[in-house]
């Protein structure tokens, strides 16, 4: 009897509507009915993973702030802290940039680990700084994410897996981003949708054509009852 295999979704450019924005409705059926454990392994800060476990209903295992943040459904585990990120984009505002976001910034009221800088925003004296401070920036695709060099998606499937029944090396896992490839590099198998960067492109071990949810829903068809 075949079963169907552990599950690493990323969101924003993986979960997403055809213009890459929103999540698409189609996706939650699916994920519901899932007979495996779902990880939803994002760069998003953690109420949001949270709350799409919520309104999906399925079990809250979450990978958030791109490994900043791992929540085994019992146990939060933080692997960095907000700190020197907080002091990289004070020092980018003192120059004379700001964050993007607005006055309210509810992309980073609840983040805990990283800071998020809108994608409007210049790059280059961010990098400069972030390296100043020791951390690094990188680009989903969706915003700058300003972090700690040692968190990684990757390494947040590893906590799960320590405190959940996961077999990685039978999951599946589908992103469209370089913060996806160290989920890539953790599981057996993994799909970059047809949108995805250049990086997560060349990790995974299947490019699909299609992009953003139709991507998803399509390996989720494929996969289904694998192992």
């Amino acid at each position: 009897m075949t079963a169907d295999p552990p599950l690493v979704l990323d969101i924003d450019g993986t979960l997403t509507r055809p213009d890459g924005w929103g999540i698409d409705p189609r996706v939650f059926d699916p994920i519901r009915d899932w007979e495996a454990p779902v990880v939803i392994a994002t760069g998003k800060a953690f109420p949001y993973p949270v709350a799409l476990c919520h309104f999906t209903g399925i079990p809250e295992l979450v990978v958030a702030e791109n490994g900043g943040v791992v929540y085994t459904g019992n146990d939060v585990f933080f692997t960095a802290d907000r700190e020197a990120a907080q002091a990289v984009t004070e020092e980018y505002r003192a120059a004379g940039y700001t964050l993007g976001w607005g006055a309210e910034d509810t992309v980073n009221r609840w983040r805990e680990t990283e800071i998020a800088i809108n994608l409007e925003q210049p790059i280059e004296p961010l990098r400069e700084i972030a390296a100043r401070h020791g951390l690094e920036v990188i680009d989903t695709g969706y915003a700058y994410h300003v972090k700690d060099t040692n968190p990684t998606k990757g390494a947040g499937l590893e906590t799960i897996a320590d405190h959940v029944p996961i077999d990685l090396e039978a999951a599946v896992a589908v992103g469209d981003s370089i913060n996806d490839v160290s989920s890539f590099d953790t599981v057996g198998r993994s799909f970059a949708v047809g949108n995805a960067d250049e990086m997560a492109k060349a990790a995974a071990d299947e490019v699909l054509e299609e992009v953003h949810a139709d991507g998803t829903l399509a390996v989720l068809e494929r996969v289904r009852g694998s192992v």
